[in-house]
């Protein structure tokens, strides 16, 4: 009789070296010296500006004379207005590496300005026009410039080629990617965390969550998936609760960097993301709700919709998060509920009747295709979104 045998491919982004546990701005000035680079260009966000001894003032001034220029008008959810004003900005300093010091926001930002870079764009209309040629299928140009990335979150932006910027104009997020849009280097440094408010560090912790469970719930799961998703949510159900109760803690924080890294490795290794990430995409770039909150409000109620066709599948989820007779999403939600994250749509601002507005938006995002029970309209989607929005059966 004929066996049947899983198949698949895993690309890799093009990236060399990450470098944990060192200063970040002792490990970026030490690589760049190495690389012999010399016109460094920084992006980041106003926030980070205004710390007087934080990530990004350090980096500067370990760069000493390399340093050329930054662009820290960053936003949430990478507008492409702003993507375009920082490639502007880079070019006219001759830019020949950007030093990425911030959130998904600001690591998926530069991915896309670096593609700026390489194909000459100077004009918001032109970068819309691009989108085709860094779709994946590496149409696009590349050319010198590269990016090094610190993290100050736990959204894993920083191990992807792929990048969702928010046309403002229209509400929607567009997906670009090339392999060679990854950061050439990630420098994860817990202490780089520290002045990063702690809500956004824990919601952004759900985030990698919800990378790692549904890659480890997609039909494309494998193997490799499975080993990566399992510990990654081992590790981050476990350090996010004990980063909130000791915010210090350094041991806490890397532990939650190596969960997050585990994650996305989750998703490199082929598996894929479902309806959670559709609808959080929906919130963000619609409703302008930070990336991590539209994880903690979209996870809970989307494993409970998919359980019926994946619930024996979402035990070794809740297992592996210490509890064996719970259900997953009830694991999830009491996560969150401990973290003091949103958990409800009306928590992060979202009324009932914005509903089926939001299920249409929702709907149009790639990934609810690969959502392990399948969305056929968006009707399907607002029995979803209804989860979300009855704080009884969320809180105690």
């Amino acid at each position: 009789m004929a066996q049947s045998v899983q198949t698949g491919t895993v690309s890799f982004p093009a990236q060399e070296l990450v470098i944990f546990g060192q200063s970040a701005h002792e490990a970026v000035a030490a690589e760049i010296a190495q690389r012999d680079l010399h016109r460094i260009f920084v992006t980041s966000t106003r926030s980070l500006t205004r710390i007087a001894d934080g990530p990004l003032q350090r980096i500067v001034e370990a760069l000493g004379s390399r340093y050329v220029g930054r662009f820290t008008a960053i936003g949430s959810h990478s507008l492409d207005h702003d993507i375009v004003a920082a490639a502007i900005a880079a070019r006219q300093a001759g830019t020949e590496l950007i030093v990425a010091i911030g959130g998904g926001s600001v690591i998926d930002a530069t991915k896309a300005i670096l593609m700026c870079l390489w194909e000459g764009i100077d004009t918001v209309d032109a970068f819309r026009t691009a989108h085709p040629m860094f779709d994946g299928t590496l149409t696009g140009k590349t050319g010198r410039e590269r990016m090094f990335a610190v993290p100050t979150t736990l959204s894993a932006a920083e191990f992807s080629s792929s990048a969702g910027i928010t046309n403002p104009d229209t509400g929607q997020k567009m997906g670009y990617r090339h392999r060679n849009a990854a950061p050439q280097v990630v420098v994860l440094d817990p202490g780089a965390t520290l002045n990063t408010p702690l809500r956004l560090l824990l919601t952004t912790g759900v985030r990698a969550i919800d990378h790692a469970t549904e890659a480890f719930c997609s039909a494309s799961a494998n193997p490799m998936t499975e080993a990566y998703a399992l510990s990654a949510v081992r590790l981050l159900s476990a350090t996010l609760p004990a980063m909130k109760v000791d915010p210090e803690n350094l041991m806490h924080r890397q532990l939650a960097q190596f969960g997050m890294w585990q994650a996305c490795l989750s998703s490199l290794m082929g598996g894929g993301s479902g309806a959670s990430h559709a609808i959080g995409y929906a919130l963000g770039a619609s409703y302008g709700v930070p990336h991590g909150e539209t994880s903690c409000v979209s996870l809970a109620a989307t494993l409970r919709w998919n359980a019926e066709v994946n619930g024996e599948r979402q035990k070794l989820l809740a297992e592996a998060m210490g509890y064996r007779d719970q259900p997953a999403w009830e694991v999830i939600r009491d996560l969150v509920c401990r973290l003091g994250a949103p958990i409800t749509l009306g928590d992060v601002g979202i009324i009932a009747s914005e509903i089926p507005r939001l299920a249409e938006r929702a709907f149009t995002y790639a990934p609810m295709r690969n959502n392990p029970r399948p969305i056929k309209s968006p009707d399907d989607v607002a029995e979803i979104l209804a989860y979300m929005t009855d704080a009884s059966p969320y809180r105690s």
